[in-house]
């Protein structure tokens, strides 16, 4: 049989032991067997459908969090639950689940097996279907635009809710899918104007589309959809008629895309053969821009082709006599060359080029709404027709001799798409997080058949996106991790800094977990695939990234509200600014030296009324705060810091006061058995089998590190059966009481033996009161309401966490910790990190309370971080709730913000990353806002009486694309965020050691 040698740190045979107190590791040579797999077990044909529903149950019993715990527990194993959540105060469990795959009476059932009494609360009734769409929508231009999308989606029968998105150009529409579909809500947006893709919709899950080649016949048709319908797994398949690609709905547990590809290209025989490929959805991995960007360089070049000889026409040849002779050479009463030759140059320009902007003013008015794109049709529009009202009287009459604006015209819609162009060229920047992300799956894996003794048969190089579950991968070294899964054979050090932003990389063995996007450093693993496409980690920080950036944060309301008013009030302006012009030349209040040589007082007021529409930009304020969030949001994942949108993000600059947690937030959450006290004359053993009984039956960190060092304490009782117990109950915040052995347990804490009327002598209570002042939790044991003994836990401190406590008051904000402990631990813990402010025996519900009462007493913006599962109540109250948690486990519904190292120091950079992304929110806002409070009058000539300057419409046209030009890359500054240099320094410091 062949080996593997690797080398390998040793871990003593008890637990405990590995556990040393220098922290030192030996080294040795370990023996690894060539790979040998049992058969791919089963996994079931849970079917999932895409209506939801939801039932609310009455649920009696519960005493505790591991009651809930253990309900959810029994629910989610049920077949076709998207989700189930507990709530212990109010006796309620909340379940949304398929009803093509389970009823509710199974649900209610299950909670019955589990010990509790449940019933089902017909006043609730049940949830109607929802599901969500997302759509891609090119043409938007302002926030008028994307408001009037989204009145007219929420206008439609079936939508609960639509949010647009003018920065990601996207739409998420939740609807009922009984009412109405994906189709015609698409036709909605297309009917007002703009280009819609469909990017995902909610009734299509687990659905893959191939395109198909070499299909040709209508018997090929019929073969390849009998064939892929006769796939075990497979639901439906719809051909297109024509037979140029093909959509199949499975079930991710029994098949997926590479099988439909292997039965497409095996139904093929002789001289036909048939090709499949998958179909790349529009919109995944972010926007791809390239189309829109080369799409407005096209537009600007050819603009250019006419706006340049325009240009040179009207500005530069004047100077030469030669040439302007020429051009001042007439061709019909006064109409000459040169204004036959812009008339025709620029008319190209106004309609061909600049069509786009006639069909946005006119769908945007169409909806009762006005955007960028009525200013700059009513400006051009002006110049042009003005122009050639000018060359027509010129060519009718023989005394008339007017100007034309033709130049004002070609030039505005050139800058405006050089303007355009250089916006999405800077957005597409703002959303290159999300992309960097998706990049970080290899394109392709290796794939491992095995045969039913397990045995390796074959390796082949297959795509990544056709990795199924349960498939057999192997990673070699130096190559990334294709797809989540469990390591089956080998080991290696896998970086997962790209994913976590944990710095160190990661010792991996047979039965850890990895993720998809990671580097392995140096061995080979050999890894089963657990979660597959939209279900990786990976798929699901982008998903969180992309809902994070759809979110609008509440300062954007700001600009809408402004954008609302903001176009007709510049139309309104620019009439006063021309007609005001007018009537001063007419009644002869300023010099006529003030007027240009080639003009009159209608033609100065015309400029200065073009000025005035053109110069106005609504973009700018509209791009202000979804550019900075998108930016935000990107660049806090790549740190490791998960924002759930600007919502977050606005709250958490506000923060002046962060309630931490302890177990597991401010201590590693790993609590050990350090020592134990007995006070009665018995052997350890028998006390301990006791114990274990008991804690056994609790989800409680405490009591599983005691039922973790009973099986520690020797290998020979390891895999020993612990007693029976009876009556056990769990009491919240107490600890537990049960009959073991016919004797009446309880092992908890002093408030427990008080209630319980059970004396604690003053040598328990000296011995109790020493090992709460060395930060360590004292839990009571007593038999027969006697105290026999006192098991001493301890949950050793984060490193990190007394520096970020200092950092945090250096930065104006308060720490508090409320905890579940004892006073005497918990003001020890707080000591130690530097929290002057503790909340000692705090219940779930009563974290929450102390929030609430921060909230009110002192107006102050309260953080609260925790674990996200017995803070819930608490991250919910909190303005900002903040989960500590793995990679992994980025779906935590409670938190706004989820930092995915578990390091307390990423609380800082949650905090200071949104209060620079607030800082240049605001100067975004005051740049958007300055411009137009300062250009609108220049360009309306409140500076031409005392200077003589004046803005011609074409330089307002460049100013305007210039405004939001400025906004994006101004935006685009939080690229280069850093840390704060303490955490830098730190992190440094830490990294050479």
């Amino acid at each position: 049989m062949s080996v593997n040698i690797v080398i390998t740190q040793s871990r003593s045979n008890s637990r405990s032991s590995s556990l040393r107190r220098d922290g030192s590791m030996s080294e040795r040579l370990v023996l690894l067997p060539a790979p040998h797999y049992p058969p791919i077990p089963s996994v079931g044909d849970d079917e999932e459908s895409a209506e939801s529903r939801q039932v609310t149950l009455k649920v009696l019993g519960m005493v505790c969090a591991a009651c809930s715990s253990s309900i959810e527990k029994a629910v989610k194993r049920l077949p076709g639950i998207v989700n189930a959540s507990v709530a212990v105060l109010q006796n309620r469990a909340q379940v949304v689940y398929h009803p093509e795959v389970v009823q509710e009476e199974a649900i209610r059932e299950a909670i019955e097996d589990a010990g509790f009494e449940a019933s089902i609360i017909e006043d609730f009734g049940v949830m109607e279907s929802t599901a969500i769409c997302r759509m891609r929508i090119k043409g938007m231009t302002c926030t008028s635009c994307s408001g009037s999308i989204e009145a007219i989606l929420k206008k439609l029968e079936g939508v609960k809710k639509a949010v647009v998105a003018l920065a990601t150009e996207e739409a998420e529409v939740h609807y009922n899918p009984n009412v109405i579909n994906h189709e015609e809500m698409m036709a909605a947006v297309d009917d007002a104007g703009f280009e819609v893709e469909l990017i995902s919709a909610g009734e299509e899950r687990n659905k893959v589309q191939l395109k198909l080649e070499g299909v040709n016949s209508q018997e090929g048709i019929k073969l390849i959809e009998l064939s892929l319908q006769s796939l075990w797994g497979v639901k439906s398949v719809d051909m297109s008629p024509t037979g140029e690609n093909v959509v199949v709905f499975y079930d991710p547990d029994l098949t997926g895309p590479r099988n439909f590809i292997e039965i497409v290209e095996q139904s093929g025989s002789g001289d036909i053969q048939y090709r499949a490929t998958l179909c790349t959805q529009p919109g995944q991995g972010g926007p791809d821009r390239r189309d829109e960007i080369n799409r407005y360089w096209k537009f600007f070049l050819w603009s250019c082709v006419f706006t340049v000889p325009v240009f040179f026409l009207s500005m530069v040849f004047m100077y030469i006599p030669k040439v302007m002779h020429g051009l001042e050479t007439k061709v019909v009463n006064n109409l000459d060359v040169g204004q036959l030759l812009r008339w025709i140059l620029s008319t190209p320009v106004q309609f061909v080029i600049g069509w786009r902007f006639y069909v946005g003013a006119y769908n945007s008015l169409r909806h009762g709404s006005a955007n960028m794109d009525v200013l700059i049709a009513l400006g051009t529009n002006a110049a042009y027709f003005y122009s050639v009202y000018s060359i027509m009287r010129a060519a009718t009459t023989h005394n008339f001799k007017g100007t034309d604006f033709f130049e004002t015209s070609a030039m505005l819609i050139s800058f405006i798409l050089l303007g355009k162009y250089l916006e999405v060229l800077a957005k597409g920047k703002t959303s290159e997080a999300i992309a960097k992300l998706m990049d970080l799956t290899p394109d392709t894996a290796i794939l491992l058949t095995v045969n039913e003794d397990g045995d390796i048969l074959e390796e082949r190089v297959i795509s990544s996106q056709l990795i199924q579950r349960n498939d057999l991968i192997k990673v070699q070294p130096g190559s990334k991790v294709p797809t989540d899964g469990l390591v089956k054979w080998g080991q290696s050090h896998v970086n997962e800094s790209m994913i976590t932003g944990e710095a160190r990389p990661i010792l991996k063995r047979e039965g850890d977990k990895v993720i998809g996007g990671t580097m392995n450093e140096n061995g080979v693993l050999h890894v089963r695939a657990t979660h597959v496409g939209s279900e990786t980690a990976l798929s699901q920080i982008v998903r969180l990234v992309e809902a994070a950036q759809m979110a609008k944060a509440p300062v954007q309301k700001f600009a809408d509200r402004i954008s609302k008013y903001f176009v007709p009030l510049v139309v309104l302006m620019s009439l006063v600014t021309g007609v005001a012009w007018y009537a001063a030349g007419r009644s002869h209040s300023y010099p006529k030296s003030w007027i240009p040589s080639a003009m009159d007082e209608f033609e100065l007021a015309l400029q200065f009324g073009i000025s005035v529409l053109v110069i106005a930009c609504p973009c700018a304020l509209g791009l202000a705060t979804p550019t900075a969030v998108m930016v935000a949001t990107g660049k806090g994942a790549q740190q490791g810091v998960l924002i759930k949108g600007g919502n977050a993000l606005e709250s958490a600059h506000k923060v002046k006061c962060v309630v931490f947690d302890k177990t597991g937030t401010l201590t590693t959450g790993k609590p050990l058995v350090v020592d134990t006290k007995l006070f009665e004359n018995m052997a350890l053993r028998n006390f301990y089998r006791i114990v274990a009984a008991a804690e056994a039956n609790s989800e409680h960190p405490l009591a599983k590190a005691v039922v973790l060092y009973v099986k520690t304490l020797g290998e020979e009782r390891s895999n020993e059966r612990f007693l029976e117990t009876q009556n056990f109950q769990a009491i919240p915040g107490e600890g537990v009481h049960c009959i073991v052995q016919d004797k009446e347990v309880y092992i908890g804490n002093r408030k427990l033996m008080s209630e319980q009327g059970i004396e604690i002598s003053e040598d328990v209570q000296e011995y109790l009161d020493e090992t709460e002042q060395l930060a360590r939790t004292g839990v009571l044991v007593a038999f027969e309401k006697k105290i026999v003994g006192l098991i001493s836990i301890s949950d050793p401190v984060k490193p990190e966490a007394a520096r970020v406590v200092s950092l945090l008051k250096s930065m104006g904000i308060r720490s508090i910790m409320v905890t579940g402990d004892n006073w005497g631990t918990a003001k020890a813990i707080g000591q130690e990190v530097g929290i002057e402010t503790v909340r000692a025996e705090c219940s779930p519900g009563r974290k929450a309370e102390e929030v609430k009462k921060l909230q009110l007493e002192h107006k102050l913006g309260v953080a609260m971080v925790g674990d996200g599962i017995n803070d819930s109540p608490a991250l919910v109250a909190a303005d900002v709730g903040m989960a500590i948690g793995a990679g992994t486990d980025i779906a935590i519904e409670a938190a706004d913000i989820v930092l995915m190292r578990s390091n307390l120091e990423d609380v800082i950079t949650a905090i200071h990353l949104s209060r620079r992304t607030f800082s240049r929110i605001r100067l975004n806002y005051f740049w958007a806002l300055g411009y137009n409070v300062m250009g609108i009058p220049i360009a309306a000539g409140i500076l031409f009486p005392s200077t003589g300057f004046r803005l011609p419409p074409w330089v307002a046209g460049a100013a305007m694309a210039a405004s939001s030009v400025s906004v994006v890359c101004s935006s685009l500054w939080l690229k280069r965020y850093k840390k704060p240099k303490q955490l830098r320094a730190t992190s440094q410091t830490e990294l050479a050691i």
